[in-house]
């Protein structure tokens, strides 16, 4: 027998002070410890750029004020970018979750906010974003990128309108966390080098991957709906069965990827450390494949948020110990 997918809980399990209630019900809405997913890789990546040298050998100059700021800069972006991504992603699928009986019950089809209030939120992350780049001055790069990552992030929101490659575009989405964060913290390199990059293309190559794959998992839970809705996704395109193969092919790239971006970059000193930390990735993605099947996405949900956290969390650990020590 399959199980449903449980429909999304708008309020958090606990009673909310009226005080508290309207920043719940706002962190609720972007789902915030979702932030968890891409957070790590940018931190790992700030790691990189200070222990990592130029690709001459030399170090990397940055006197520990500038790293400071840098860093502070690095998550205020992270959090204001993805809360207005996630902002706006509510405000212009609304009509599409109120037809939608498992996410009928987020917070704009339930009336608990309203759609002012939705743009507002987006409208004042927006600034805040635009407002923490100015945190990496005088590297100016992010302050120049800032208005075109946004720009991508919030337009995965209306990928599923024409593109099956929605999920990819998602994945890219996440996949900007290390580069931006290896610019924010080495602009100057980069400008003179741009090839100073290349490593983190490789690792958001594999975000990517990873990202791709676990929202075309997620997204099975939805195939009946965007077939009847018209949108387009890969399991309401293809189905489930196949859906979930296509899945397993992203996350094995995936972990193709990881395992030779130590040998194409060997000035990344990644050793046995890293090494564990794959085996560690390989498992968790092995079982999240195991938890999930066509007849049963009951545990979708698991498989989505408590693995992918571990992933995400448990390789960028590893990665950054292996590299500062």
């Amino acid at each position: 027998m399959t199980a449903s997918p449980a429909p999304e809980r708008s309020t958090p399990p606990w009673r909310a002070t009226a005080a508290l209630r309207g920043a719940v019900d706002f962190l609720h809405l972007i789902r915030f410890s979702h932030t968890i997913f891409a957070l790590p890789f940018a931190l790992l990546a700030c790691v990189m750029a200070l222990r990592v040298p130029r690709l001459d050998g030399t170090p990397v100059p940055m006197d520990a004020g500038t790293v400071a700021w840098r860093t502070v800069g690095v998550v205020l972006c992270m959090v204001f970018a993805r809360s207005a991504a996630m902002a706006f992603n509510r405000w212009v699928d609304a009509d599409i979750d109120a037809r939608n009986e498992r996410t009928a019950g987020r917070h704009l089809p339930a009336g608990l906010l309203s759609k002012r209030q939705v743009i507002g939120f987006f409208l004042a992350c927006s600034a805040a974003f635009g407002a923490s780049t100015l945190l990496f001055l005088p590297n100016w790069l992010p302050a120049a990128l800032a208005p075109a990552v946004l720009a991508w992030l919030c337009g995965y929101s209306l990928a599923k309108r024409f593109t099956v490659t929605a999920h990819l575009w998602l994945g890219v989405a996440l996949a900007l966390a290390p580069v931006a964060s290896w610019i924010a913290m080495r602009g100057e390199i980069v400008l003179d080098t741009p090839r100073d990059l290349l490593p983190t293309f490789v690792l958001a190559a594999a975000i990517a991957l990873w990202v791709a794959g676990f929202d075309i998992i997620y997204a099975c839970q939805d195939a009946d709906f965007d077939r009847r809705e018209g949108l387009y996704s890969v399991p309401g395109r293809w189905g489930v069965p196949r859906a979930l193969r296509i899945a397993r092919w992203l996350h094995l790239a995936m972990l193709g990827v990881l395992a030779v971006w130590p040998f194409c970059f060997p000035h990344l000193g990644l050793g046995w450390i890293y090494a564990v930390g794959w085996v560690v990735v390989a498992v968790l993605v092995v079982r999240q494949h195991r938890l999930v099947r066509p007849d049963d996405l009951g545990r979708v949900g698991f498989a989505f948020f408590h693995l992918n956290a571990l992933i995400s969390l448990g390789f960028c650990s590893m990665a950054a110990i292996d590299c500062w020590f």
